[in-house]
């Protein structure tokens, strides 16, 4: 074989190599798993508390959380809606209720709380909801596991986020944040399970 010859085989082996490298290269980088888990992230109990009990909003609740019930609140008796409280909770802890008469430990609870429009139609005065105002977030804490916590307490981790910090729990004491407005549910674990039939057990066998 030629001399000119030989130059060209090796000069096509070191583009042919050049190109797989490019190809295979950024495949196995971009196939390789994370080695580490982020400091902060959360922990088994729930994946919306931190391991030092931060609590973020589930953002898919809408998608991948049941119904339980909607509030139609007014400020006065008498006096038209001015918000509805629609509340929500995943599909296993709705099953838990049902089967132990109680929310399971991790348990989690949302309350998007709208402002409403209303309008005389065929049925009656109606109204429906419009906006986000508010989000509140309850997580069951059967444990105890952050003691000195002011979010943390009764049984719950308790949140509330705002429609122009959604992403930021602006509450700082439970008790004075979030407590006051459920102590006519305290015999029922602090959760208005009076609004809520989707909790009933489906047989009185059970």
């Amino acid at each position: 074989m030629d001399t000119q010859a030989t130059r060209r085989i090796v000069a096509w082996s070191l583009v042919s190599a050049a190109l797989v490298a490019a190809i295979v290269i950024p495949v196995v980088s971009q196939s390789a798993p994370p080695t580490e888990t982020p400091a902060g992230s959360a922990t088994d109990f729930s994946p919306y508390v931190s391991k030092d009990g931060a609590i973020s909003r589930p953002t898919d609740y809408r998608e991948k959380f049941l119904h339980l019930g909607t509030w139609a609140v007014a400020k006065k008796k008498g006096d038209a809606v001015h918000e509805m409280h629609n509340v929500y909770a995943r599909p296993e802890d709705i099953q838990a209720f049902r089967r132990d008469g109680k929310f399971p430990d991790g348990a989690t609870l949302v309350k998007e709380i709208t402002d409403v429009s209303a309008e005389k139609l065929t049925t009656g005065e109606s109204s429906w909801s419009t906006d986000n105002k508010i989000w509140f977030v309850m997580i069951k804490d059967a444990k105890g596991r952050f003691p000195g916590n002011d979010l943390w307490g009764d049984g719950w981790g308790w949140a509330l986020f705002k429609a122009d910090k959604p992403m930021q729990n602006v509450a700082t004491d439970y008790k004075v944040d979030c407590l006051t407005c459920h102590i006519p549910a305290k015999k029922d674990d602090w959760i208005y399970t009076r609004g809520y039939p989707i909790l009933e057990k489906k047989s009185a066998a059970h």
